[in-house]
């Protein structure tokens, strides 16, 4: 009996885990962390990181990711449910005279409401009647949970997908500074339009910063096209920002690019820190970037190849463009590594071997002869 006491105490407190686990993960509208959670994510990231060193091929290996957050979502359930039919058959052994097998075989009756197995006493009953609820309350929340999921996906990616058609896939910040400026070919500038931009996508970094945090398998829903990825996407955004501030300081939208910098390098951190990356709140700007001079005087050659009206010679903008990146480098390094982002220039390592792939541009535009 004194066994059997000490399992029912274990049992409690498993379904009080699983219950504040649920509640926490689901119906909290802040970030939550638990260790059923935890290994939820620690089995599927195990499984992934395996297929991710068989699979070469770039798009296959993109394909096989996109299902990722799909398998955290059902791992999480298997685990509560799991977690809950332990639990609750711990929960039996001071009432009943079978075994363990005998009251995991209850709770399951019990939980998936069926009653192939009927109830001992009274006390067993009501055990039963809570792992029911308990069971069907963890069903329902999970399903109701997915709407919320998906209406943050899409304004995340209705967003990104905007971008791509001014920026380029994959998103690189020269890329977009260049086209921007170039107009589409028409030969009319429309850097204008950047205050504008910076202004949506400090929104948008707030709005993801909030959804994917509370929400943390967000951060593993892949964007529909193969090189095209919400890590990258905002991180070409800041990256453009900064160029423009250290490049063009009397011309660049100094507002609201700084505006659009500050919640970008939040939504970086931020995730990262939900990701149990140990990122600090704020960067140590001694600590300098990776990125080097030549990839740099790279992006500046491409800027000048469409006559973007730069102030600043490139010796003299590196310190402030250093000074800019590295309060979010860091931080967006980690998550496009956690998430494996699409390897976009500029993006920093990932697990697998690649080159990085630069923006895919069209053909330059070419007026037909004259008739």
């Amino acid at each position: 009996m004194i066994l059997r006491d000490i399992g029912a105490t274990f049992g409690l407190v498993l379904v009080v885990l699983a219950g504040a686990s649920v509640i926490g993960t689901v119906v909290v509208p802040r970030a939550f962390g638990s260790w059923l959670t935890g290994f939820a994510y620690w089995l599927v990231d195990r499984v992934f990181r395996r297929l991710e060193r068989l699979i070469r091929d770039t798009q296959r290996r993109d394909a096989v990711l996109a299902a990722r957050a799909a398998s955290v979502l059902m791992m999480q359930l298997v685990v509560w449910l799991v977690a809950f039919l332990v639990g609750f058959g711990l929960l039996m052994l001071p009432f009943t005279s079978g075994g363990m097998g005998h009251t995991i075989a209850e709770a399951g009756s019990a939980m998936t409401t069926i009653g192939f197995v009927l109830p001992e006493n009274a006390a067993v009953m009501a055990i039963e009647v809570v792992a029911a609820f308990a069971s069907l309350g963890t069903l329902a929340l999970q399903i109701g949970y997915l709407p919320a999921l998906y209406g943050a996906y899409n304004r995340r990616e209705t967003a990104v997908a905007l971008l791509s058609a001014r920026a380029g896939v994959p998103t690189w910040g020269p890329e977009l500074l260049a086209r921007t400026h170039y107009g589409l070919g028409t030969g009319i500038s429309t850097v204008g339009t950047l205050p504008e931009l910076y202004a949506e996508w400090e929104r948008w970094a707030a709005d993801v910063t909030e959804s994917h945090r509370t929400y943390l398998p967000l951060v593993y829903f892949r964007s529909p096209r193969p090189l095209t990825s919400w890590v990258t996407a905002l991180l070409g955004v800041l990256d453009s920002a900064a160029l423009y501030l250290a490049l063009c300081p009397t011309t660049a939208p100094n507002i609201p690019a700084r505006l659009c910098l500050r919640s970008g390098f939040l939504c970086f951190t931020r995730i990262a820190q939900a990701l149990g990356v140990p990122v600090p709140d704020e960067a140590d700007r001694t600590a300098g970037i990776t990125l080097t001079y030549e990839e740099f005087l790279g992006a500046v050659a491409r800027m000048k190849n469409v006559d973007f009206p730069i102030e600043r010679e490139p010796h003299e903008a590196w310190p402030h463009f250093v000074g800019w990146r590295v309060n979010y480098e860091r931080a967006a390094y980690a998550v496009a590594w956690t998430v494996s982002a699409p390897q976009a220039l500029w993006s920093g390592p990932r697990r697998f071997r690649a080159t990085p792939v630069p923006p895919l541009r069209p053909p330059d535009y070419e007026p037909p002869p004259p008739s």
